[in-house]
């Protein structure tokens, strides 16, 4: 298991060199360059070079990269002239309030997803089981902004249940203590996830139910209770850990959705907000985040499917 986990960790360490050398150049092959997303399309050329000669883009590609990774040991992200702050400033603001909706909405989906695959299992090719199959492709199938907005027009507009968005100027603290606010996001970025999950936890189960130790269970008198619980389900939910860390991205990338649409105060609407504003540091450095985050959360995955089989150490 050891020589797993080792192999896991230096594929992240290269993917998360590859993500700084991309993120690095991308901040070159913005048309103008940084100078002019900054200045303006006014700019005189007098200003675009004093701009690139104070903040060192006139110097060789090789010492920008190495002063960008001296930087970015400091948490110098760069600084947001639209926002009038440090980069990492405007990050470690949103950056909980992110994870709060993510965080709550993958437990959501787990704890629902879970019980619904194996319901179908149980009643696999029954009326229940078509009409969840049918319900999982609408939802996997239906875009993240027209889930939310669905749900706006009706709970918050129609019925006026739950309020429309967020303020914001609200904290992590606001947020948790108006939990009501927080359904409809969480709704619209679980529902996405719930689809995937079931789906796989239905394949899952169908597929440990045919094994060999089930098989035996039975012949041992094992009820069919604790067949499905005892023995099918606890070898079936381990490769939930390794959907779980391939779902990530699509969970973030979700989120950036779910954010824009619910005004939610956090990394998405930055990002969607600095894109309008052609902030480019802001852009980077959100994107430098979240990736990392999306590499560290996959490599956690790995973890933890490792531990929980024990065959996995004998893997080459």
């Amino acid at each position: 298991m050891i020589g797993f986990l080792v192999r896991r960790f230096i594929q992240a360490v290269i993917v998360v060199i590859g993500v700084l050398v991309l993120v690095f150049g991308l901040s070159h092959f913005v048309p103008g360059g940084e100078a002019r997303a900054v200045l303006g399309t006014k700019a005189t050329l007098l200003q675009i070079r004093h701009f690139n000669v104070k903040n060192g883009f006139t110097l060789p590609l090789w010492d920008q990269f190495y002063q960008y990774l001296l930087r970015l040991g400091h948490l110098n992200l760069g600084y947001s002239y639209s926002y009038n702050q440090q980069v990492w400033s405007l990050i470690s603001d949103k950056l909980p309030k992110t994870l709060v909706l993510v965080g709550v909405s993958t437990l959501l989906a787990l704890i629902v997803s879970i019980p619904l695959g194996i319901l179908q299992v149980v009643r696999r090719n029954k009326p229940i089981d078509y009409v969840l199959t049918g319900l999982t492709f609408v939802f996997y199938a239906m875009p993240a902004f027209l889930l939310g907005t669905l749900l706006i027009l009706y709970f918050a507009i129609d019925e006026k249940w739950f309020p429309v968005g967020f303020q914001q100027s609200q904290t992590v603290g606001d947020i948790l203590r108006d939990p009501r606010a927080l359904v409809l996001p969480e709704i619209t970025l679980a529902a996405l996830t719930i689809a995937a999950f079931s789906r796989y936890m239905r394949s899952s189960m169908m597929e440990a139910m045919t094994e060999d130790y089930v098989r035996t269970a039975r012949a041992k008198g094992a009820g069919p209770r604790r067949v499905l619980y005892g023995h099918a389900l606890r070898n079936a939910l381990i490769p939930i850990l390794t959907l779980l860390g391939l779902s990530i991205p699509a969970i973030v990338s979700g989120a950036v959705i779910t954010e824009s649409v619910f005004n939610y105060p956090g990394m998405g609407f930055l990002t969607v907000e600095a894109a309008y504003k052609t902030d480019i540091p802001v852009l980077l450095g959100t994107t430098l985040v979240a990736t990392i985050a999306t590499v560290v959360g996959s490599l956690l995955a790995d973890v933890l499917y490792a531990v929980a089989d024990p065959r996995i150490r004998y893997a080459r």
